[in-house]
């Protein structure tokens, strides 16, 4: 699909346009420069014309000393080489200002459609005169807060897209989505650039420089990817600001929306209480899950010790490969994608009801349910309700008389003849219905 980039200095509504057009919510919007560091991507499309809108973070002509300021220019610089179209976004309220001057001349040299939005455009005497002197089109007047003027933009999108491909509206087979999770500074931006091959996110060694939750499209042989790059979730007591709320939010959202999340720990330090709560989240979310040991190169001798404090320390994700790895050397990265099929295997996994309740019943035979106050639980029949993951209904006699331990014991059959690794699975208990006995 052709991509369309948003391009502009900072804190002139980029954000907010981006979410506006897509109808999401993925920009995070706050009146404070320079909140977008990397580009986000969002797959949308306008009267049967699909393309690919790229939320940019503001050039900062000046800013070329500070490092993260200078990476912040080079993602939106990556933006425009790989866009069809560009839109030029100005502050209609401001006026012209000599740093959108300075954009201006970036994107003369690119040969490409530019459209010039003028934005903030909520008030009647908001003209755009004022920037014909860019010697572009006429400007497009929009409010990304009310939305007033974005179907213009659209359709001047649409005219400058390149002719329509044969298979762009054609849709690529069911995507696994992936989030990358886990404390500040563990690698995770790193492994995604090496995933992709390019500078997706940046990548300083100031915690907390990813803000965005950052899609990348991977395709990996006959498989498409949609890796979600999250800031790296903080401890409550850390979360200082207003933005570094929504920031948390974005990541625990990242989490709800993937299938499969990949787990980043330091093999050279120890377990913390930030991991344990991370790794909690991706429990009580029931996602797919792959640990990863970055960093594995660091450790003296084998990682086998580390790898079984991690289960001790993480029982509640057993059910995850944990692989050790490094990105810096790019050790054992081959085995990323193998864990990551695994899981979404298992994650997706359907058993017939006939083979589910053949394999309970074989599991009590071998080890029926112990009694309470002389009544027994008894297992009538088992059906799987759904996946994503594999939730098991199990109807009984009465649900109380079913133990913790019983429970866990019927998951563990479960995965004895199914597998399920890199899945967690449900099992629920109900008291048959009188309808159930017809």
């Amino acid at each position: 699909m052709a991509i369309v980039a948003l391009v502009g200095r900072p804190n002139v509504g980029k954000s907010a346009l981006f979410n506006r057009m897509t109808e999401s919510r993925r920009a995070i919007v706050e009146d404070v420069p320079g909140v977008t560091r990397d580009r986000l991507y969002e797959d949308t499309q306008w009267n049967g014309r699909f393309f690919t809108l790229v939320d940019t973070g503001g050039i900062w002509i000046s800013g070329g000393d500070d490092d993260l300021l200078g990476m912040t220019k080079v993602q939106t610089e990556i933006a425009i080489n790989e866009a069809q179209v560009i839109v030029f976004v100005v502050d209609g309220q401001a006026g012209p200002t000599t740093a959108d001057f300075d954009v201006l001349e970036i994107l003369r040299k690119t040969r490409k459609p530019v459209i010039l939005a003028v934005n903030k455009a909520e008030s009647h005497k908001t003209t755009g005169a004022e920037f014909y002197e860019f010697g572009l089109d006429e400007p497009v007047l929009v409010s990304a807060i009310h939305g007033e003027g974005t179907g213009d933009l659209l359709d001047r999108i649409a005219l400058n897209l390149p002719p329509e491909g044969e298979d762009e509206s054609a849709r690529v087979q069911e995507e696994i989505r992936i989030a990358l999770a886990g404390r500040p500074n563990v690698g995770k931006s790193s492994l995604l650039n090496t995933l992709t091959g390019e500078e997706r996110t940046l990548v300083t060694p100031i915690p907390g420089t990813t803000r965005d939750v950052v899609d990348s499209v991977l395709q990996v042989e006959d498989q498409r990817y949609i890796i979600l790059d999250t800031a790296g979730l903080r401890r409550p007591s850390k979360i200082s600001d207003k933005l570094e709320e929504k920031t948390v939010q974005r990541t625990l959202d990242a989490i709800r929306k993937a299938d499969v999340v990949l787990l980043m720990l330091a093999a050279n330090e120890p377990i913390t209480a930030q991991d344990q709560r991370i790794a909690g989240q991706i429990q009580k979310a029931g996602k797919g899950c792959v640990v990863l040991l970055n960093k594995s190169d660091l450790v003296k001798g084998t990682t086998v010790p580390i790898q079984k404090v991690v289960r001790e320390e993480l029982k509640f994700l057993n059910y995850s490969s944990v692989i050790p790895v490094s990105v810096v050397t790019q050790w054992h990265l081959d085995r990323i994608w193998p864990a990551i099929s695994e899981a979404y295997d298992s994650f997706t996994k359907r058993i017939t009801t006939h083979q589910l309740n053949q394999l309970i019943q074989e599991a009590v035979h071998l080890n029926p349910p112990p009694t309470d106050k002389g009544r027994s639980l008894k297992i009538f029949y088992a059906t799987q309700v759904s996946n994503k993951p594999p939730h098991f209904v199990l109807f009984v006699n009465d649900p109380e008389l079913v133990h913790f331990s019983y429970s866990r014991y019927l998951e563990n059959r479960l995965r004895e003849k199914y597998g399920f690794r890199g899945s967690p699975i449900q099992l629920s208990f109900r008291p048959r219905s009188r309808r159930d006995l017809a």
